[in-house]
């Protein structure tokens, strides 16, 4: 198993010269990314699958050569899904020069602290596990998207919920920080497109899962669904309570909740909990690549289970991979970001992600998922049936 995980210590040990590490990440036989992401606490999933993910698209690649005779290598540092933490991290990436970017970072509002460090420092940033908006502004020239954005994902939720189910009331449940606050914009605008406006909102604290209070004042308000914009620990707090008090709307959830953690915290009270996806199904093998991602992924952990969030660390590295390519032999920071800026439609086989001089995302598609009884997944369909 090729995960690799580094304490502050060993982060602030890789200052010290090594005839192993090279500037800016880039050696004869070797190139380093820096993934810096919650790999403990409430949103630990989110960063263990980008890792794990991102450790499989590399080693497939490793296993093939590498990428002009460089093995890719990836350290991942745990910022706990704190912004102080993770800027402390991020800038030490930077004072160190051993990395040629950052890859795979988990949350808006530890990206929203980093990214603008990132950017001056004109260290690549690629595929962060975020819908935020600001990072789909291109002329950073620094940051690399795979998914479409949390606005999008929204107004999926609004147009199955009220266009489709005929819902008349809607309540919100959202993290207070800037993910929570970015959700509670892109369903608000979703709503008054429509003549609407939330019945109800409840909100809760970043790493925690006290969401009794929130649960109390939605529950009020008898809406007939609560949308979710959070982590998977309270998230599913909040509906294990919910079932527990009989109150049963329909549940929708972001992205970001992390799919496979969620329906795991739920057990029996997750049947019918809806999730909007932004990757493609991960068990779809009709697709070339998610039948590349499930060997790669075997590979590097044989007892790994296909999932929504590997699935995107997978592509991200692809992705990472694809401007390794392109940058040539002659690799540098400048030569990399350059073939970064230079990416248009890049094909992976059942998923192409297209960019352009005046746009750093890759895919726009969302779609909606719920799940099973079993604590599987199915997609949901025009009219709500699967």
């Amino acid at each position: 198993m090729l995960l690799r995980k580094l304490t502050t210590a060993a982060v602030l040990a890789l200052a010290v010269p090594s005839l192993g590490l090279a500037e800016q990440g880039v050696s004869s036989t070797e190139v380093r990314f820096a993934q810096v992401a919650a790999l403990d606490g409430p949103a630990a999933a989110l960063g263990q699958g980008m890792q794990l993910g991102l450790e499989a698209a590399f080693a497939e690649a490793n296993a093939a050569g590498g990428v002009h005779g460089r093995n890719i290598v990836l350290d991942s540092m745990d910022d706990s899904y704190e912004p102080d933490k993770s800027v402390a991290l991020v800038k030490q990436v930077i004072a160190d020069n051993q990395h040629i970017g950052l890859i795979g970072a988990v949350g808006t509002p530890t990206a929203s602290a980093t990214q603008p460090i990132a950017t001056e420092a004109g260290l690549p940033f690629i595929g962060p596990f975020t819908g935020a908006g600001f990072l789909r502004d291109a002329s950073h020239g620094n940051i690399l998207n795979v998914r479409a954005t949390y606005a999008a994902e929204t107004e999926a939720w609004i147009a199955h919920l009220v266009d489709e189910q005929n819902m008349k009331s809607i309540a919100l449940l959202y993290q207070d920080d800037g993910f929570g606050r970015v959700g509670l914009a892109g369903v608000t605008a979703a709503l008054e497109k429509r003549g609407m406006t939330l019945v109800a909102e409840g909100t809760y604290t970043r790493n925690t899962t006290a969401v009794k209070k929130a649960l109390l004042t939605i529950r009020k308000a008898k809406p007939d669904a609560v949308v979710m914009v959070g982590a998977y620990k309270p998230v599913a707090e909040f509906i294990k309570l919910s079932r527990k008090l009989k109150f049963n709307p329909t549940f929708v959830n972001i992205s970001f909740v992390g799919s496979d953690a969620l329906a795991k915290e739920l057990g029996d009270a997750g049947e019918g909990v809806i999730i909007s996806q932004v990757v493609p199904f991960p068990w779809d093998q009709s697709l070339p690549v998610v039948a590349q991602y499930q060997a790669a992924l075997k590979a590097v952990d044989a007892d790994a289970e296909p999932g929504f969030v590997t699935l995107e660390g997978y592509l991200t590295g692809r992705l990472a991979i694809r401007a390794l390519e392109d940058a040539g032999a002659d690799l540098t920071r400048d030569s990399y970001l350059a073939a970064m800026a230079g990416l248009r439609d890049v094909d992976f086989g059942g998923v192409t992600m297209r960019f352009g001089p005046d746009d750093n995302q890759g895919m726009d598609d969302v779609f909606l998922t719920h799940i099973t009884k079993e604590g599987g997944f199915q997609p949901v369909v025009a009219g709500g049936e699967s």
